[in-house]
């Protein structure tokens, strides 16, 4: 015994180290546009990212993100899964410490006064007693690292869980965004269809004056007719895809169809403006990204895990309790028994199983890479689609918002001669319902550019601060 504490103070200095290679971020700046401030990788996807949809300052949709937050039946499943990987990484730490077991028992035994033995005396039953209070030891001492490189593989793939529940986040949040603003659009659209048929029934209530007064054919009449009951059908299509649209809302904050109602009103003109200049790091926020950083951490790990099979496995067993036939006599000093022990197991021939166990870590690594890489890129080309959109988009409504200016100024001067007797009022009302058609476009684009907004906040992480 006096060896043990000499190989326990090896052991103890052995396990400083861990086979396979340390982790290192990899370098990301060939991947970086030109025209982004590049810096090397630092994930911060736990950053708390803010309620981002105030900047649109609309209290009915901070409304619709705050109950989406609360009872979105996604998110919760989300939530169980960032508790189980933390919970795995617990069990894995674990196994830093030696397990201990409390296990007394309690026996009578009667031994046969006949028993198979040929001793040249008659035996007597015999009554025998054991009481036992029994603490059993057992301790892998992590020589090589195995156990520390478990542990950093389920501590990565705990935090893919929290990167992978924020993206579930961001993900909800910007589809509830998208899906009021949408929303919003088909609220602005609807009102300059609901308008324009009442100048078509205007219309009809003229052309049917001038038909019967024989000034012009009834074609015109029927032709006009045609182009009220298509505007009818055509809102009609458009309130069941506002129906839609409020039902995929009531989804998205976790309650069951009609319980939402979501009243029309007017829709803003223009997304808040977006700064320029965003550096690269405001990707670092982004939990896709941060998911495949650490699942290349993980596979990283996991190829020590792998090198780790090579090298011989250290055991500490031990036991030490009380043992007694009476147990009145148990816990005294007498009754004491201890036993402690290591064992070495060695692996000799495993027919190439821990070499091709190490390639397939290796090749797992270089699939992680890879994608880490391509997550990357297409976070930056998300960016870039969202950036132009916006600003190709912006100068769009602005070319949009000046054709909507003459035709505005064309209804007014068609009105100001309508009101001289140069003009017909049927000339009025077509010019107003040209204007209308502009200002259905403005809309539609109008949703087009928040859409783009909240895909460039969603594709930041959650926004550019």
């Amino acid at each position: 015994m006096k060896t043990l504490p000499f190989f326990v103070c090896a052991a103890a200095l052995l396990t400083s180290c861990a086979v396979g290679p340390d982790y290192h971020r990899p370098d990301t700046a060939t991947l970086t546009p030109t025209e982004w401030t590049w810096k090397p990788a630092e994930p911060q996807d736990q950053l708390p990212k803010g309620d981002w949809w105030n900047i649109f300052n609309d209290p009915v949709l901070a409304g619709l993100e705050t109950n989406t937050i609360a009872g979105n039946q996604t998110l919760r499943a989300a939530v169980a899964r960032v508790d189980q990987g933390r919970a795995a990484a617990r069990l894995t730490r674990g196994q830093f410490f030696p397990e201990l077991s409390l296990d007394p028992a309690a026996s009578r035994q009667r031994v046969s006064g006949n028993e198979p033995i040929p001793f040249p005396f008659k035996l007597k039953p015999v009554y025998l007693n054991t009481y036992s209070a029994p603490i059993d030891l057992s301790y892998e001492v992590d020589l090589w690292g195995r156990v520390r490189r478990s542990f950093e593989s389920i501590r990565a793939e705990a935090q893919i869980s929290a990167a992978d529940y924020q993206n579930v986040l961001l993900t909800l949040t910007a589809d509830v965004a998208v899906n009021y603003f949408l929303l919003r659009s088909i609220d602005a659209d609807i009102a300059v269809q609901r308008r324009s048929i009442e100048l078509h029934r205007q219309s009809i209530d003229i052309l049917k004056g001038r038909v019967s007064a024989g000034a012009i054919p009834e074609l015109d009449l029927a032709r006009e007719q045609t182009e009220l009951a298509s505007g009818q059908a055509i809102l009609e299509d458009t309130l069941r895809q506002r129906a839609e649209t409020v039902d995929a809302l009531t989804l998205l904050v976790g309650k069951p169809v009609g319980a939402l109602v979501i009243s029309e009103t007017n829709f803003p003109t223009a997304p808040p403006l977006v700064p320029v200049g965003l550096p690269s790091s405001v990707l670092e926020r982004r939990p896709d990204v941060a998911a495949a950083e650490r699942a290349l951490a993980s596979k990283n790990a996991q190829i020590g895990v792998a090198r780790a099979a090579w090298f011989p496995v250290v055991r500490l067993t031990g036991q030490a309790g009380y043992l007694s036939g009476d147990i009145q006599k148990l816990f005294t000093g007498d009754s004491f028994t201890w036993s402690l022990g290591p064992s070495v197991s060695l692996p000799l021939f495993t027919g190439g199983r821990t070499a091709a166990t190490v390639k397939q870590s290796k090749s797992a690594y270089e699939e992680a890479l890879a994608n880490y890489r391509q997550a990357a890129l297409n976070a930056f080309k998300e960016v870039g689609d969202s950036l132009a959109q916006i600003n190709f988009w912006g100068r769009q409504a602005d070319a949009q918002r000046d054709a909507l200016t003459s035709a505005r100024h064309v209804t007014e001067l068609t009105k100001a001669r309508c009101d001289a007797g140069v003009l017909s009022t049927f000339e009025l009302l077509a010019a107003q319902r040209a204007e209308l058609e502009f200002q259905r476009e403005d809309a539609q684009l109008a949703g087009r550019r928040f859409a783009a907004t909240i895909r460039l906040v969603k594709s930041l992480g959650g926004g550019w601060n």
